[in-house]
């Protein structure tokens, strides 16, 4: 005689979680999972009613909890109620739907109204003109992969990990994403091999820099720090150069801090991991625009008139120094 089937109690953590649970669990707003419910609950529909499948939102609801805890996915199943393989069936496919909102939610500043409105917001933090997104490079642990080339992924502070490149805007969303070069690999590498690159130097972009570490080779559109400051105006480019960039620092910080599976190593199929990352990323502007803030955020930057030297001319025959030097003397 077969054993009957027994269909698990499936609590709703929407109904059972007051708003400050909720987003303790979660580390959303209940008001954001509805949307991200209904821009891909279409897509994560069951095909048919039998057996009692999960509802959209409660898939979205598994892989956001496994997003917010890294938790190992027994772990997993065990808070909410459903199998481990379910849990493993369940976290890629909302993952990807997720991911694949990127071309929506990452994009960087191409028309002239949107640059400027983004040359302003970063002028407004410290009066570094012309700048349209700060670029760095931030490790998304993994556990180790193993084989042949599992050393490729080990990073220069000895762990294992992938190497993802963000540019982001003062507002902390970001503006460009690149989730695919293992850990060994430089940041320099990433910016020289990338579309961003390119695009840059096709000038589309135009009268735009970027602000990079000294970790990225110096260009006319990627600015760094001047690395032994000898004038006044030296100086005061480096400080502003470092108030200005450090907003990419503290978008790093709060991604990471909402979503912790991306600093405890996950131990999943590279493609996923990948996923993973850029669904992220997409969830975070997601969160920017919806103002769904993490505790303890810092506060917003304080607006100032703008006053701009707009008569910069990227000229591809001048040094990058001296076209350095001649940015800093106008503007600093």
């Amino acid at each position: 005689m077969p054993r009957p089937r027994v269909f698990r109690n499936r609590n709703h953590p929407l109904q059972i979680y007051d708003n400050y649970e909720f987003k303790q669990r979660y580390r959303l707003d209940k008001e954001t999972v509805i949307e991200i419910a209904e821009i891909i609950g279409h897509q994560l529909e069951s095909a048919t009613l039998r057996n009692q499948p999960l509802s959209a939102m409660n898939k979205i609801l598994i892989c956001l909890r496994f997003f917010a805890t890294g938790s190992f996915q027994q772990v997993l199943a065990d808070q909410i109620n459903v199998s481990q393989p379910t849990v493993s069936r369940i976290v890629p496919v909302v993952t990807r739907a997720l991911a694949s909102l990127h071309e929506e939610f990452i994009t960087m500043p191409r028309t002239d109204e949107t640059r400027r409105k983004t040359q302003l917001e970063f002028y407004n933090i410290n009066q570094f003109p012309c700048v349209i997104g700060a670029v760095d490079g931030t490790h998304i642990r993994i556990q180790s992969p193993g084989g042949l080339n599992g050393e490729l992924y080990r990073n220069r502070k000895g762990w294992y990990s992938y190497n993802v490149q963000c540019v982001c805007g003062a507002n902390l969303k970001f503006l460009h994403i690149i989730a695919r070069w293992l850990g060994s690999v430089h940041d320099a590498t990433i910016i020289y091999d990338s579309p961003l690159r390119i695009d840059f130097e096709n000038n589309l972009y135009p009268n735009s820099v970027l602000l990079g570490d000294s970790g990225y080779a110096l260009m006319q559109y990627m600015l760094t720090p001047v690395l032994n400051p000898n004038t006044v105006h030296e100086q005061g480019y480096n400080e502003a150069h470092i108030k200005t960039r450090n907003v990419i620092e503290r978008a790093f910080g709060i991604w990471k801090r909402r979503f912790p599976c991306l600093s405890l190593g996950m131990k999943l199929k590279k493609q996923t991991v990948l996923q993973i990352i850029t669904a992220t990323a997409v969830l975070h502007n997601l969160c920017i625009i919806l103002k769904d803030e993490l505790p303890h955020e810092l506060p917003p930057i304080e607006q100032v008139d703008l006053n701009v030297n707009e008569n910069i001319v990227f000229n591809k025959n001048v040094n990058n120094n001296i076209y350095r030097n001649i940015f800093i003397n106008n503007n600093f």
